[in-house]
C-alpha cells in the first residue's frame, strides 16, 4: 500500500514481515516483525483513539504499527496451532487471509481454521478480547462451525450486524456484540455446503444495505444484507470457472477466486483466460 512517501510491502524473513520502502527511490525506510509466515492479509491504516496506525495481521498475531516509524504499538495473538520452537499460537496453514475489519476503537478477524475474534483498544494501546469463537469439529459440516470461519473473502459490517462467508459456503450474519448467528444461507455461493465455498462482498455505497456479490461459480448478484434475511434483487453470469480446487473426498470443482475491481460504474472480473467488464449503470451506458 502506498502511504505518503512509504510503500508499504508484506516480504518475510526475520526482522522483516512488514517492510516500508520510499516509494520513488526503493531505498528502506524501515522493516519490523518475525513470523513464521507472512500470512495474505493485506496492510491496511486505520484511525484508533485519534492515532493513525498500520494494522499488520501474520500468522501469528495481529499488530499495531506506527506507520512513520515501524515501531510496534500493540500486539494481540491469534491461532490455536503451536510453533513448537517458540511455543507462540499461530493461524494453521498461515490462513490469515481477510482483511481485518475496524469498527471504532474495535478490530474483527476472521479465518478457516481459527474462527472468529473481536478485541478492542483503549487509548493505551492495550488490546482487550470482547469474544472469540473457534469452535469447529474434525471435517465439519456448516452446523459444526459456531460462528464465521471465513477463508478468503473480507467480511461486511454495517449497523451492528456481521456479513461474511463461512468456510463451507454459507452466508452468515453474526451479531457484532456477542458473535451469536442470526441467520445462515447457501443461495448467494455454490446453493449447498460446499468446502471453501466463497464469494466475495463489497458494499454498494457507505451506509447502505445494497451489496455486489461475486460467487466462485462466476455469477455477479446484486443483493440486500440486513439483520432479517439475505433478499437477492438479481444475478447474472459473467465469467466461467475454470480453476481447479482439489476436493475433499469428492470430486473436484472448477472455481473462479479472483476479486472484482470497480471503476466507471463498471465490475471487472478475471478467470486465467479473460478479463470482463460489465456495467452496472442502469441505462447501461
Amino acid at each position: 500500500m502506498i502511504d505518503g512517501n512509504r510503500l508499504i510491502c508484506l516480504v518475510g524473513g526475520k526482522g522483516s514481515v512488514v517492510v516500508a520502502f520510499d516509494k520513488d527511490t526503493g531505498k528502506e525506510l524501515w522493516k519490523n516483525l518475525d513470523a513464521k509466515e507472512p500470512g495474505y492479509a493485506p496492510p491496511m491504516i486505520y484511525t484508533i483513539n485519534g492515532q493513525r496506525q498500520l494494522i499488520l495481521w501474520h500468522s501469528e498475531a495481529v499488530n499495531g504499527l506506527d506507520p512513520e516509524t515501524g515501531t510496534v504499538l500493540w500486539t494481540q495473538p491469534f491461532g490455536s496451532e503451536k510453533v513448537i520452537d517458540t511455543g507462540k499460537a499461530k493461524v494453521k496453514a498461515g490462513m490469515s487471509i481477510p482483511t481485518p475489519r475496524q469498527i471504532s476503537d474495535r478490530l474483527y478477524l476472521s479465518c478457516f481454521y481459527d474462527g472468529s475474534l473481536m478485541f478492542k483498544l483503549s487509548t493505551d494501546n492495550k488490546p482487550s478480547v470482547l469474544w472469540r469463537r473457534t469452535q469447529r469439529v474434525v471435517d465439519p459440516t456448516p452446523e459444526e462451525t459456531e460462528q464465521l470461519h471465513c477463508v478468503m473473502s473480507t467480511p461486511a459490517i454495517r449497523d451492528g450486524y456481521i456479513y461474511g462467508v463461512c468456510s463451507y459456503g454459507e452466508l452468515r450474519c453474526l451479531e457484532l456484540q456477542t458473535g451469536k448467528r442470526i441467520w445462515e444461507t447457501h443461495v448467494p455461493v455454490a446453493g449447498q455446503s460446499t468446502r471453501w465455498g466463497n464469494a466475495f462482498i463489497v458494499q454498494l455505497g457507505e451506509g447502505s444495505d445494497r451489496y455486489v456479490l461475486f460467487n466462485e461459480i462466476g455469477d455477479l448478484i446484486l443483493a440486500r444484507l440486513t439483520p432479517e434475511k439475505y433478499q437477492e434483487i438479481s444475478r447474472a453470469h459473467i465469467l466461467e470457472p475454470i480453476n481447479t480446487m482439489p476436493a475433499f473426498g469428492g470430486k473436484n470443482r472448477a472455481v473462479v477466486w479472483s476479486h472484482p475491481a470497480f471503476a466507471g460504474r463498471c465490475v471487472f472480473a478475471r478467470n486465467d483466460r479473460e478479463l470482463v467488464c460489465v456495467s452496472m449503470a442502469a441505462d447501461g451506458l
